[in-house]
């Protein structure tokens, strides 16, 4: 019953958001705006549009969750199947000069893992032949490390980062090893190179010991699945606001949005946490290298090959998070600029061959190739009731009334129900607003990387810092503080404006409230680049 409740709440919420638009589309066309602030009224519009279609998209998958009976589902962990053999699995971390103490409490955590027939990989891609460094020192204690606990060291010359390390390692096992390659074999018993499953982790991220026995389980039982992702968790999140805050932006993502994704077979993989088939890997010619978000590019080619995706909603393996604003921005300019490069690739190869995915599957992938262009709907949002206090453009409040009349009712509906869903999950409010203001804060990273992305920029692979929080200087940000200021001036002379003035009011109120709520968001980077000391 309560579930039929929600349910009928959320069409409704889908039914305000496509009335909103066409009311808000309505009152665009009809409204006698001046040419100048045409552009400016369409930008704002197009903004609100963006925000409505991906609120439309998570309501979907959360629609899909619930209406998906568990007994259904092929990936549940109160449905794994038995384990009747123990396949060979390569558990693999591919690492750039990484501190040693994060390497060996991740390797030790892969020999505790309890699945008996697994194959350790150390993947040493630090470059050690780049001119000004000498790291003799360092190789030396990463042989030492893998010699004690008992790992196989592989080392090739450098290329590709991640993904081309990666796929030097898939050749190797294939018989076809990179020139200048060496493995070092510290094992018991050394590795047949007969691994049916490759599980990859990041440097700094810690598996529970009984990470992998479910997932392979799946993986026999499901022959055509190419991976399984997993969430991740971050253990500096209790002390570290900022890696708090990132973990609970991802939380959004790694509960509704990522079951909905699995449930249509669309979700992608995330780069960490995540068991692959070795087969599907190779037959789509291993991790796409093109991108700097290859995990992203590599599931659309698994998908377009015919291979499918799952999702296991269980924490299974915990990292750290990024821990000042510089770590964070640089994590989420990697992601924004590899994702939205991937756009591109996705809209090309939709129109070269739309029927060669489902339209669920499309609609899935370009929700997750435009998330980062949020950046420039949130500057877009921020600067519009500024713009309407001190210059009166644009005039959008053609019908304040009719506005208000299809406004209020989404506002509180789809807020209302995020909250409530959430908080099915064990997020509080407070938890949540947390995650929201740090995303916020980022939107000039998102601009500027989701522009260099459009435009093909490339760029390159980077690790994000581990080594402790120091704050940013404040000119680097100085779009969020001139913002902040702008916004908090826009209060003050809208309040002069209904003062004196007393036109339009509805108007004035509205957008004084919008500019002391992006300014009370704004200002809270201060509190975020506050730098804290470091735990153990």
């Amino acid at each position: 019953m309560a579930t039929t409740s929600f349910s009928l709440l959320l069409g409704a919420a889908m039914v305000c958001i496509f009335l909103y638009l066409m009311v808000r589309t309505s009152l665009f066309i009809i409204a006698d705006y001046h040419w100048t602030e045409k552009w400016l009224a369409m930008a704002l519009l197009m903004a609100e549009t963006f925000t409505m279609l991906h609120a439309f998209g998570y309501f979907l998958n959360i629609f899909h969750v619930l209406h998906s009976p568990r007994q259904e589902r092929r990936i549940a962990m109160d449905r794994v199947p038995p384990l009747r053999s123990y396949p060979p699995v390569a558990i693999i971390v591919a690492s750039y000069h990484e501190p040693l103490d994060v390497i060996e409490d991740t390797l030790t955590c892969f020999y505790n893992l309890t699945y008996p027939n697994k194959h350790i990989y150390f993947l040493d891609d630090t470059r050690y032949d780049k001119p000004g460094l000498d790291l003799a020192d360092y190789r030396a204690r990463v042989d030492d490390l893998c010699e004690r606990i008992g790992v196989n060291l592989f080392r090739r010359p450098w290329r590709g980062a991640k993904a081309g390390m990666i796929n030097d390692f898939l050749h190797y096992l294939h018989g076809n090893p990179p020139e200048g390659f060496t493995m070092t074999s510290f094992e018991d018993e050394p590795s047949a190179q007969d691994e049916k499953y490759i599980i990859v982790f990041d440097a700094d991220m810690n598996p529970l010991p009984d990470f992998v026995e479910p997932l392979v389980a799946f993986m026999e039982d499901n022959p055509t699945l190419a991976f399984i992702q997993t969430p991740q968790y971050y253990t500096n999140f209790e002390f570290n606001r900022v890696a708090r805050a990132a973990g609970l932006q991802q939380a959004v993502f790694y509960e509704y949005i990522c079951e909905g994704k699995s449930l249509q077979d669309a979700m992608f993989c995330c780069g960490t946490n995540v068991i692959f088939n070795r087969q599907a890997l190779w037959d789509v010619g291993g991790f796409e290298e093109s991108s700097v978000t290859e995990d992203f590019a590599t599931s659309l080619k698994f998908h377009e090959q015919g291979w499918s995706s799952a999702y296991l909603n269980k924490v299974c393996a915990f990292g750290m998070g990024p821990e000042d604003l510089g770590g964070y921005f640089k994590q989420q300019f990697r992601w924004a600029l590899g994702t939205v490069g991937l756009f591109r690739t996705i809209v090309g190869a939709f129109f070269r061959n739309p029927r060669r995915m489902s339209a669920s599957k499309w609609w899935e992938y370009f929700l997750s190739g435009t998330h980062y262009f949020v950046g420039w709907v949130l500057f877009v949002m921020m600067l519009c009731p500024v713009l309407f206090l001190f210059f009166n453009v644009p005039s959008y409040f053609a019908k304040p009334e009719i506005y208000f009349l299809f406004f209020v009712p989404y506002i509180l509906l789809t807020l209302s129900l995020f909250l409530f869903s959430m908080s099915q999950r064990r997020y509080s409010f407070r938890e949540l607003a947390q995650g929201i203001l740090l995303q916020a804060l980022c939107f000039p990273v998102y601009m500027k990387a989701s522009l260099l992305g459009i435009l093909g920029f490339r760029g390159t692979f980077g690790i994000t810092p581990k080594a402790g929080a120091t704050s940013l200087p404040l000119y680097a940000l100085w779009l969020q503080v001139l913002l902040a200021v702008a916004c908090y001036s826009a209060v003050w002379w809208g309040g002069l404006r209904l003062w004196y003035e007393g036109d339009n009011p509805l108007a004035l109120l509205t957008n004084a409230f919008w500019c002391f709520y992006h300014f009370l968001l704004l200002s809270s980077i201060f509190w975020f680049n506050y730098p804290e000391e470091k735990r153990s």
